[in-house]
């Protein structure tokens, strides 16, 4: 069973479409909140993650970055064990 994948997006942020499409590629859903039109949800996640742009992307309750966090990961591997819910290792 794969970890829920949280997703602060807007509507035209390439980035934000780019890790859309790398989860559905892997076949995992994303719960996807847009925050285009609600300036307190933006506040939140600066708040919360000190990111000031989008996606701002979580892993079960774990802030993983943006798409260039998340394809990171997928390069080195670690993105699967990551969703799957172990941690994972880092690569040298």
């Amino acid at each position: 069973m794969s970890r829920k994948v949280r997703m602060y997006t807007t509507r035209y942020c390439p980035f934000c479409v780019m890790a859309k499409r790398l989860f559905q590629h892997k076949g995992v859903a994303v719960e996807e909140i847009a925050v285009d039109a609600d300036p307190s949800l933006r506040q939140k996640i600066v708040q919360e993650t000190g990111r000031r742009t989008v996606p701002v992307i979580f892993i079960g309750d774990e802030h993983v970055g943006g798409f260039d966090e998340v394809a990171a990961l997928e390069r080195q591997g670690r993105l699967d064990p990551l969703l799957a819910g172990g941690v994972p290792e880092k690569k040298s």
